[in-house]
């Protein structure tokens, strides 16, 4: 995926959340840094670099995070549960929408 398809996946997933209030994304050539500002004091730290295809998102809150997935090429895909955001478990691939899907239900558990 490139990072332009990256984008417009990630901010048609975001839309349809209601606690999502507000992005600030930055590129550099071919990689996204950024936040999802998110209501109650949280938000989801984004990365993506489209050469390495590493991707991670991390729900934040107070500097530590409580949920979260990601993709490199040393772990592959894995999932940080709300349960115990400092464990993982690994996952077969997951798109973009499916990623904003999991931080739906994860919001739903989480306080």
């Amino acid at each position: 995926m490139d990072l332009s398809q990256f984008i417009l996946s990630l901010l048609h997933s975001l839309s349809s959340l209601d606690f999502v209030e507000k992005v600030d994304f930055h590129t550099e050539v071919f990689i996204l840094k950024g936040r999802v500002i998110l209501r109650k004091n949280r938000f989801l730290q984004v990365y993506f670099n489209e050469l390495t295809e590493t991707t991670a998102f991390a729900l934040i809150e107070k500097d530590r995070r409580l949920w979260g997935i990601d993709f490199d090429n040393i772990r592959g895909w894995h999932v940080h549960p709300v349960e115990n955001p400092e464990s993982h478990y690994d996952v077969n691939f997951m798109a973009v929408e499916d990623i904003i899907n999991a931080l739906a239900e994860a919001w739903k558990i989480l306080p």
